[in-house]
């Protein structure tokens, strides 16, 4: 069969057949976009699904907050001490360290007692307004810091206290009882000492009141004995290497009392010398 020849009436007709079929088409896909987009309108859940699957979002996982760390109260208090530390905080505590040190080699106490009872010593004479070292030397010479050392008086603790003369003194830091408790014991007694510096005057006065001899004419050597202990810690305190061991004395001189002249006649024997008599015994056998 022969083609026929294309003429331009068919090929109008062609085109016509195609937009007509274009429009058709745009015609369907426009009603169901509106028909679509009224369901969406209407439906949320519809609405969720198709944005869901047009734009999916990552999902979000919920991450509970991480627990705060540990605060350390011991590693605050320290910081915060450093960071409102003195120059005169840090030099007693420098001082503290050497005073101790010396003290426990001294009287041979244990260090971690020497370093309670210094401490004690230090924030008391704060309180009271008087030096720690001459509290501390008083303790040395009274008990050889022995805080359970007891007079044939009845004196008791470190700083040997009479607990039934001083009561009322007692009675705010627990009573009588209280007289061996270390930190009772050297506050009472620092209030005493500082009491009896205050009234004659001066420290060597006071020590002889506390002693008990403020009516008698002599201590007999006690005050020199706490001033001297008081100027060796005072070097200490300052960093000089102090020997912790007292020189020994000088031997007193002997007095001998001259007796009554005795005559020729009355000329005592030689003594006999054991050694030599023996010998002579085993010469004639």
């Amino acid at each position: 069969m022969a083609n026929q020849p294309v003429t331009w009436s068919s090929m109008g007709k062609a085109v016509r057949g195609v937009a007509n079929t274009a429009r058709n088409t745009l015609t369907v896909f426009g009603l169901s976009a509106i028909a679509m987009l009224a369901l969406l309108y209407t439906n949320e859940d519809i609405a969720k699904r198709v944005s869901d699957v047009l734009d999916p979002q990552p999902e979000i996982v919920a991450i509970a907050p991480a627990a705060p760390a540990p605060v350390v109260l011991a590693e605050v208090a320290a910081t915060e001490s450093k960071s409102v530390a003195t120059p005169q905080l840090a030099a007693n505590s420098k001082q503290q360290q050497w005073v101790t040190s010396w003290l426990s080699k001294r009287y041979r106490v244990a260090s971690d007692a020497a370093n309670m009872l210094v401490s004690t010593a230090y924030m008391t004479a704060h309180e009271v307004k008087l030096d720690p070292l001459l509290i501390l030397a008083v303790m040395a010479i009274e008990s050889g810091l022995n805080p359970f050392a007891e007079s044939a008086m009845g004196a008791k603790g470190l700083m040997q206290v009479m607990a039934k003369v001083h009561h009322d003194k007692f009675e705010k830091v627990g009573g009588q009882k209280a007289a061996l408790d270390p930190a009772a014991n050297i506050r009472v007694g620092a209030l005493i000492l500082k009491d009896y510096v205050k009234r004659t005057g001066s420290v060597e006065g006071g020590l002889k009141t506390y002693v008990g001899a403020a009516d008698m004419e002599s201590d007999s050597g006690y005050g020199s004995k706490v001033l001297a202990e008081y100027k060796r810690l005072k070097q200490v305190a300052r960093g000089h290497n102090v020997p912790t061991t007292n020189p020994r004395p000088l031997p007193a001189p002997v007095v001998v009392k001259q007796g009554p002249a005795i005559t020729p006649a009355e000329t005592p024997a030689a003594p006999v010398n054991a050694e030599a008599h023996a010998a002579e015994t085993l010469a004639t056998l």
